[in-house]
């Protein structure tokens, strides 16, 4: 591990419209995927007559099971890989150990995107009622940083 890269931990964070256009592509790859999870689960095909069934509990089970399960493979597992999920790699973030800019582990990363769900339900609709100011943070000892850093 003595040849793998560290990022200083004061390293400028990156602006917050990366941050925010990494999340949304994160929150609409998700989206997508279980909306059309959700929409295949629905389709019953009745004397060749395609059926979409959308108060089946299935399509809503599948919807959301397939949102989830991408998001945690997103931003659990492929940031262990990678050091980015999707929406990061595209906006020339990563993600690092405040601590010392290394690897973050998988429990890390784990409370990292529980912590994500917790923010997006109590903190961003109050931010959007209030019109404030308050910026997502860094949670769990891991930081953004810029992938060049």
């Amino acid at each position: 591990m003595a040849n793998q890269q560290r990022t200083p931990t004061h390293a400028p964070a990156p602006t917050q419209v990366r941050r925010i256009t990494a999340a949304t592509v994160d929150a609409l790859i998700a989206l997508v995927c279980g909306l059309v999870a959700g929409a295949a689960a629905g389709v019953k095909v009745i004397d060749g007559v395609v059926e979409l069934r959308p108060q089946s509990p299935a399509v809503w089970g599948a919807a959301l099971g397939t949102a989830v399960g991408l998001s945690f493979v997103n931003h659990v597992l492929l940031t262990l890989a990678t050091l980015a999920s999707l929406g990061k790699l595209i906006t020339g973030l990563r993600v690092v150990r405040a601590l010392d800019g290394g690897r973050p582990g998988l429990l890390r990363l784990t409370g990292r995107w529980l912590f994500g769900f917790y923010w997006t339900v109590v903190f961003v609709p109050i931010h959007l009622a209030t019109d404030s100011d308050v910026e997502q943070q860094d949670a769990v000892g891991l930081r953004i940083v810029h992938r060049k850093a």
